[in-house]
């Protein structure tokens, strides 16, 4: 087993030779960091067949935020270790595409910074503009890598990392008839929130009706989750969001239905409980007691399952005709005032 001395990219790896041939393993690029090189890998597993359903687990992006990442891998070692035994797994993955990239960001994780060993935020760093107005830095910049959420050179091309997470969602998500996403991140607010697009304009989606019915079967399974649903739109705007571009990718082909989704675990409550997590870089986005870190890894594999079993199930959930209809509206009511059409 190659050894990195960063702790989630070891664990991946030790994931890795666990999974044997019951896994497929990517290299998607190599990452330079001064004298060293660091993979940034892909696991997929599952059926090949484009008609089934599939779903991508991504985190990492942001290398500070390592919770994010551990989130990732918990959930992907529970499923490499249920493969030999759990048959309602196996019959699954007859049926389904699961693709994990749990450290999209592998220099960035080895600095302990947001940004990746340029001082590019890879969720900065789509060329997608917003026409709105976005807040001062947060929204992104091209001020220089100095300052967080730099979007890189206005000229320039994406960044290796996020030039490949666009190959690994052309190539293993958007050429099947349905997909989703889901991106682990931490560090915003008191609460755990799972975004949906738009980030660029406070406009809503076209696929907004489905969003609404994936919240009614999450609030009918898990009826005392406390995850707040919502565009990330009605937080901040942002220029370059990664999803946002993926996502109006994928409307390109109407026949297709692609729903990306960000987990924002929030990591206000942690340092809330430690208030001596403010005096480190790494407390501000992950919790640091070790049991409050196990308890965190339990709480969202739950709900990385109930979205794994959401995309196996996506033809029995995804509304049709009036119930479209209908989810439309309550979407719009809730998370718009009903103001538009």
């Amino acid at each position: 087993m190659m050894r990195t001395g960063i702790h989630e990219l070891d664990e991946l790896e030790r994931i890795v030779d666990a999974g044997g041939a019951g896994i497929e393993v990517r290299t998607l690029c190599d990452i330079s960091c001064g004298d060293r090189s660091l993979p940034l890998r892909a696991i997929a597993l599952g059926s090949r067949d484009t008609a089934v359903p599939a779903i991508g687990i991504f985190g990492g992006v942001h290398g500070l935020e390592s919770i994010g990442a551990q989130v990732v891998l918990a959930y992907l070692q529970s499923i490499v270790s249920r493969l030999r035994w759990d048959i309602t797994l196996q019959r699954q993955l007859e049926h389904l595409r699961l693709v994990f990239v749990p450290a999209v960001n592998p220099g960035g994780m080895w600095r302990r910074t947001r940004a990746n060993p340029q001082g590019v935020d890879l969720m900065r760093n789509a060329p997608l503009e917003s026409s709105e107005k976005v807040p001062f830095l947060i929204g992104g910049h091209r001020l220089g890598p100095r300052l967080p959420w730099y979007r890189g050179a206005a000229a320039g091309p994406m960044e290796a990392e996020a030039a490949a997470v666009c190959r690994i969602v052309d190539e293993e998500l958007l050429c099947h008839r349905f997909s989703m996403v889901v991106d682990c991140h931490s560090g915003f607010g008191l609460d755990d929130r799972i975004w949906f697009p738009y980030a660029h304009t406070a406009q809503p989606i076209p696929h907004l009706a489905e969003m609404h019915a994936l919240l009614e079967i999450l609030d009918q399974t898990h009826s005392h989750h406390r995850y707040v649903f919502e565009p990330q739109s009605r937080q901040y705007l942002a220029h370059g969001d990664l999803w946002d571009y993926l996502y109006l990718r994928a409307l390109q082909s109407p026949d297709r239905v692609f729903l990306p989704l960000t987990l924002e675990m929030g990591s206000w409550l942690w340092v809330k409980k430690n208030p001596r997590q403010l005096f480190s870089r790494q407390g501000m986005f992950n919790p640091l007691i070790e049991h409050r870190r196990q308890r965190v890894l339990r709480r969202h594999l739950a709900w990385l399952d109930f979205m794994t079993r959401a995309a196996s199930g996506n033809a029995l959930w995804l509304p049709r005709d009036k119930a479209r209809e209908s989810h439309h509206k309550g979407a719009m009511q809730r998370w718009y005032g009903g103001l538009q059409p």
